[in-house]
């Protein structure tokens, strides 16, 4: 039942893919956690990255702060995610070391507003590293003379 329920979700025919990952036309079950996330990376083979923010009360300031989950998801030849689609990734059994979700549909592309702030964070990522390197270096080079 839900191989037939993956098949209509996708509506591929079986000739379309030869992955015996996919979960539409392979043998992989699916089960578990479901979430619809935005690919954020696209560069290992058959592998996606996506993420996806979500609120996290803070009791202390008794705020909320947005925490980003980020997770590696296999990318069947069938569906083909690129960076910026919005996908649903469901959980299966481990595929590899870092991968227990694979895409089982493309829901639609990225607004703009969410590239932007992908692209934000990504960035801001980026230079904390460097900026932390620079920190150290510098200290290094304050403790020389």
């Amino acid at each position: 039942m839900a191989k037939e329920k993956t098949e209509k979700m996708a509506g591929a025919d079986k000739s379309a893919c030869s992955d015996k990952h996919c979960p539409i036309h392979g043998a992989v079950k699916i089960r578990g956690r479901s979430f619809t996330a935005i690919v954020v990376s696209d560069k290992m083979a058959k592998t996606v990255v996506v993420s996806w923010s979500r609120r996290f009360y803070v009791p202390k300031f008794e705020r909320f702060e947005i925490r980003r989950s980020r997770i590696s998801a296999h990318n069947p030849e069938c569906i083909a995610a690129k960076k910026g689609d919005v996908v649903k990734i469901v959980e299966t059994r481990p595929l590899s070391k870092t991968k227990h979700f694979t895409v089982t549909e493309k829901v639609g592309a990225a607004t703009k507003k969410q590239n932007v702030k992908f692209e934000a964070i990504e960035e801001s990522d980026a230079t904390e590293g460097k900026g932390k390197k620079h920190e150290i270096d510098h200290k290094a080079k304050s403790d020389d003379e």
